[in-house]
């Protein structure tokens, strides 16, 4: 889109079916380059990216010539794929459904991809659990328990 200029910092966190720990540290790069592939590939910038053991975490510099949702399916039916035909786990592989989006500033966006790396390191300290219910609240987003993910303890 010619003349469209933007500057859009979108954080999405999607969370593996059952919240089951079925990403391994030993697949973990490769799941997140091909996750980068697929952004890239629809043209958009990735800045971050972490793959838990049991969720995600992308910051993208979104541009407006896709929607979130469609971005993060992409992203979910992609690497579900990709997981599924490398055969990394028993039976099927999926995302649950739905995700989060969070928004940033520019001034905020070194902290998040500081975080995001991090990861690991933050969830010795605090739950997957914990941390989505935080990022709810401090971005005021009303929400119903039981339509959050499917919490395993």
């Amino acid at each position: 889109m010619a003349n469209t200029y933007s500057q859009i910092y979108i954080q999405i966190v999607f969370v593996v079916k059952g919240r089951q720990n079925l990403i391994s540290e030993l697949n973990r790069d490769e799941l997140q380059k091909y996750i980068t592939g697929i952004v890239n590939n629809r043209e958009q910038k990735l800045l971050a990216i972490y793959c838990m053991p049991n969720h995600t975490h992308v910051l993208i510099g979104l541009k407006p010539s896709i929607s979130i949702s469609d971005l993060a399916k992409d992203i979910k039916a992609g690497s579900s794929n990709f997981i599924n035909q490398q055969k990394w786990i028993k039976g099927k592989f999926n995302w649950q459904e739905g995700f989060g989006a969070f928004s940033y500033s520019r001034s905020h966006v070194e902290n998040i991809i500081r975080y995001i790396n991090t990861q690991a390191e933050h969830h010795r300290k605090k739950s997957f659990k914990e941390e989505y219910i935080e990022y709810l609240k401090e971005f005021e987003i009303e929400y119903d328990e039981k339509y959050l993910f499917d919490w395993v303890e």
